[in-house]
């Protein structure tokens, strides 16, 4: 019987027959004793590994942020990079033009011939005002006041109102409130066409001249040279005179260069008023 009973303390007080529950009993009840002694023993016991993992998660941010500045790093390059293309682009255009002025200018050194001058137009329309054209030419090269001024295919535009050392600038006929006699039509009848402004023409003529759309207005240069067309034909069944609108036979918009000639002809008049 003795030896039984010793048998079975044994078996109870065995650590292979003791069951979970009862060894995190045993340790619930540890911890709890050692947090009521030592309640810190805990926080310094691993603040050494906090503070490991603080540094570490600090780390992978820091790792993970940069992938997220060299996104924004690219992104600011590829802008720049399209910036910089641009302006090349910009750059390029700037270089055509000089390119293209310094040809202008250089075609503009005015040639004398017996023509006339050349001369390279520096400013037109809308540029310059009052439907002038300012030329890179002035008295230095022989230009004088009332010379007449020719666009491609002998085309008369205008006259020299203003001369400098330097510089001219030539009035067109469309200037607003000019006057300049001339011929329309195939019979050539007179008429004053007076200017209106951003390259428009107009002129009176009686009803019974017959003036049809398309019949070419010419003035003196010398002899007869077609300055523009008849585009247009307003008319007052009340009034025997009818009023053609004429359109410039040259793009007054668009002229790179012009001829100056001395033709002798009669300086156009202002109608209304002396332009500045």
């Amino acid at each position: 019987m003795k030896k039984t009973y010793l048998a079975r303390r044994n078996a109870i007080l065995s650590s292979r027959s003791l069951s979970w529950g009862t060894l995190a009993l045993v340790f619930a009840v540890f911890v709890l004793c050692v947090r009521l002694v030592a309640s810190d023993m805990f926080w310094q016991a691993f603040a050494p590994v906090f503070r490991v993992s603080d540094t570490l998660s600090a780390g992978s941010n820091a790792f993970f942020n940069s992938f997220g500045d060299t996104a924004k790093l690219a992104a600011s390059n590829e802008r720049l990079t399209s910036e910089n293309a641009a302006l090349a682009d910009e750059n390029q255009a700037l270089q055509t033009k000089v390119a293209s002025l310094s040809a202008l200018l250089g075609t503009a050194v005015p040639q004398k011939n017996a023509a006339g001058i050349l001369a390279g137009v520096v400013a037109r329309p809308p540029e310059s005002p009052y439907d002038t054209l300012v030329l890179a030419v002035g008295e230095k090269e022989g230009v004088t006041l009332g010379m007449e001024a020719f666009a491609a295919g002998g085309v008369p535009i205008g006259m020299v109102s203003s001369v400098l050392a330097d510089f001219s600038r030539v009035t067109l006929f469309s200037a607003a409130g000019t006057a300049t006699s001339g011929w329309v039509g195939q019979a050539n009848v007179p008429l004053t066409v007076t200017g209106e402004g951003g390259g428009a023409m107009r002129a009176s003529v009686a009803r019974a001249a017959n003036i049809a759309v398309g019949d070419v207005v010419s003035v003196p240069g010398p002899g007869q040279l077609p300055i523009g067309s008849v585009v247009r034909i307003d008319s007052d069944p009340l009034s025997p005179a009818i009023t053609l609108r004429i359109r410039s036979a040259a793009n007054l918009f668009s002229i790179a260069w012009v001829e100056l000639r001395a033709t002798g002809v009669a300086p156009m008049a202002f109608a209304t008023s002396t332009l500045p």
